[in-house]
């Protein structure tokens, strides 16, 4: 038998096509037309005014951070159960943090817990978060318009981290054919190896604020001044992404839509096969549209302590790759200190979460060698 990977890149002829003429050109790393071309086409299909390529999700989320003012000391909300890059942003400027659980509907920030400590914090004359970190995670809109309507309330800054949920949209609501991480002040995405579309690494900065924009680009680029000699007004990043990397990016986004398409197919086979079984299935709720970046399933609850680990060997056993979701933040050493609220809903997820085989080109074949080893655990295991 072959092995089924857990999420890999869909890279054809077209990138191969547009990487070539980039390495041609002689542009090659962060001066050349795919940049910017990268940049125009990505915020016109999120519907985000102004996006700026950087070399990683992380530093677009650490250029949010720094335009946000972040000081030593300040406090950053930020969802708890999270890829640890999250929350490294706001540790980059020496932040303090204000850990929040996920809500068990949507497994993304429990916006009611923040609100309630908000008000706590404010009525006890205690500081306030400067800014709001909300995850979309897995690609599962996170409720970014109560978020932005509480940070209104409180004059707090609002940064989306949808690393993970690029395509993701809401279909009614007050967001109504809205894209993540164009809601709030500024937002972030990542186009890793294993991410929806790729640049082979990389990210984008998104916001509709011109001086944002134009202050995010300036930062990427070592904050270097237009002058003879090298004049740098302020201490900058080289964050900044290649040309080549933005040539791939062109190509993956003219077939986004594909990848989208392809990842919600996988989605639906994988939910019908599970349909009346104790395996718990990923959020699917009204007026929202995930594109199951890593479709992830919860191992039943009455199998103990231990049950994710061994449904993901027996998958090995027959050369399946799975993957455990996150530690939440709480739990990784360096932050085990700062305030948490809540926390039971991410360390669930966590003990219980395992994303599946689910890359764009996954063959229906492979996919029921799949969905065909998870029964046979669940029926070795009391059906």
């Amino acid at each position: 038998m072959t092995r089924v990977p857990l999420a890999i890149p869909n890279i054809g002829a077209r990138e191969a096509e547009l990487m070539n003429e980039a390495i041609s050109s002689g542009f090659v790393s962060s001066v050349g037309r795919f940049v910017s071309e990268f940049e125009t086409r990505f915020a016109e299909y999120v519907g985000a005014k102004y996006a700026v390529a950087c070399a990683s999700g992380t530093a677009a989320l650490h250029i949010a951070m720094r335009l946000a003012d972040i000081q030593p000391g300040d406090m950053v909300a930020v969802s708890d159960f999270t890829f640890m890059a999250s929350s490294n942003a706001a540790s980059y400027q020496f932040a303090e943090l204000l850990l929040v659980d996920s809500d068990a509907e949507s497994w993304c920030m429990d916006v009611d817990l923040l609100r309630k400590e908000l008000e706590r914090r404010k009525a006890a004359g205690e500081k306030l978060p400067k800014a709001i970190e909300i995850v979309h995670i897995l690609g599962q809109p996170a409720d970014v318009a109560a978020v932005v309507e509480l940070a209104r309330e409180y004059g707090i800054i609002v940064i989306e981290d949808a690393a993970e949920a690029l395509g993701a949209t809401w279909t009614s609501g007050p967001l109504a054919g809205r894209h993540v991480g164009t809601v709030g002040d500024m937002g972030a995405f990542s186009f890793n190896g294993n991410k929806i579309m790729t640049t082979g690494g990389g990210g984008m900065f998104t916001t509709d604020d011109e001086e944002l924009a134009r202050r995010a680009k300036h930062l990427s680029t070592q904050a270097r001044m237009p002058d003879r000699g090298y004049l740098h007004d302020e201490i900058g990043f080289n964050y900044r992404l290649t040309n080549i990397a933005a040539a791939l990016g062109v190509a993956q986004l003219e077939r986004l839509d594909d990848f989208v398409a392809a990842k919600r197919a996988v989605a639906k086979r994988y939910n019908d096969a599970f349909a009346g079984t104790a395996i718990q299935t990923p959020p699917t709720l009204p007026g929202q549209e995930s594109t199951y970046w890593l479709y992830s399933i919860q191992v039943p609850a009455e199998r103990g302590p231990g049950a994710r680990d061994e449904l993901q060997d027996f998958l090995a056993e027959v050369d399946i790759e799975s993957r455990s979701l996150w530690r939440p933040l709480h739990m990784q050493p360096p932050l085990k200190n700062e305030p948490l609220l809540g926390g039971a809903v991410g360390e669930d997820l966590f003990a219980r979460g395992l994303s599946l085989p689910c890359s764009t080109e996954l063959t229906e074949a492979d996919q029921k060698r799949v969905i065909d080893r998870v029964h046979e655990w669940l029926q070795l295991n009391g059906g």
